[in-house]
């Protein structure tokens, strides 16, 4: 007995409350996205013409904003995308590391009073950053170690960063503890376990951690703001600012243009490890 065939479409069709929460949703991303379409329009504009001709599309396209911008201040632009680099990955090292090791003594060891700690940490989540930024600058001026990358990358190699635990710890808790225990019949002690077991499956994990590690640390402005006084030491954060003095002229164009730069290897890396982002926060707690 013959069937009808029945026609083969590439798209279905949306119906119309789908339509209106495609529109919807392409409308806040144009919104949110707007700010960083005029910053690329602006760094594109002869200086005189940005705040003029406010409108997307430059009446004149230059490049004089980048090429003054490189060279504006006393380095290149490079040196202080450098010094950001260098800080950014020692953190996102000492991160990676130091926040590990805590979840996996959280999550698999025993040791005295460890519910004890494990609700301090999760107090450190609670408590404001801005609450501790006097008591660490005392301390670190007493030692000594204002004006270096100390103060910015100690505390990531303390493991202080009590998010990331949390997010590892509910990531370990999820991995079946038979794993373990095979690893421990087969002679691995908490180290071996902890490197060949437990670190392949918190890739995802890792990911999120360091992901979010690197564009919190290459956009920090207020810690390195606060510790590095040294024009030599400035980050790209520190040295987009002097781009902009309230007692003389602020040259917006050079500004907008090296803003550009600073934010290509946040989008880079996040681009990267997307993949692993959405699996770490999709998978990390849910059981």
């Amino acid at each position: 007995m013959a069937t009808k065939s029945r026609p083969m479409f590439l798209f279905r069709p949306l119906k119309g409350g789908r339509i209106t929460k495609h529109i919807l949703l392409v409308g806040f991303g144009l919104v949110m996205l707007y700010p960083l379409l005029w910053m690329i329009s602006s760094s594109l504009k002869p200086e005189e013409l940005i705040f003029r001709q406010p409108g997307l599309w430059p009446s004149e396209i230059t490049l004089e904003n980048y090429t003054e911008g490189w060279t504006a201040l006393k380095h290149p632009f490079g040196y202080y995308l450098w010094n950001s680099a260098v800080i950014t990955i020692i953190s996102v090292v000492a991160n990676l590391v130091a926040c590990s090791l805590a979840a996996y003594a959280f999550a698999r060891l025993n040791f005295p009073l460890k519910k004890l700690w494990f609700t301090l940490m999760l107090g450190g989540i609670m408590l404001p950053h801005h609450v501790l930024i006097v008591p660490q600058y005392i301390m670190f001026s007493k030692l000594d170690l204002i004006n270096t990358i100390w103060p910015l990358v100690l505390p990531k190699i303390l493991a202080t960063d009590a998010f990331f635990i949390f997010l590892m710890v509910q990531f370990i808790r999820t991995l079946p503890r038979e794993l373990d225990e095979a690893a421990e019949i087969d002679g691995a002690g908490y180290w071996r376990t902890f490197i060949r077991v437990i670190i392949p499956l918190c890739l995802p994990a890792l990911a999120t951690t360091a992901i979010f590690t690197f564009i919190w640390t290459w956009n920090d402005f207020l810690s390195q703001l606060l510790y590095l006084n040294n024009p030599d030491n400035f980050t790209a954060p520190v040295a987009l600012r002097t781009f902009l003095d309230a007692s003389s002229d602020s040259s917006w164009g050079p500004m907008f243009a090296m803003s550009i730069l600073a934010l290509g290897p946040i989008f880079g890396f996040f681009v990267a490890g997307q993949k692993y982002l959405i699996r770490g926060v999709a998978t990390t707690g849910l059981k």
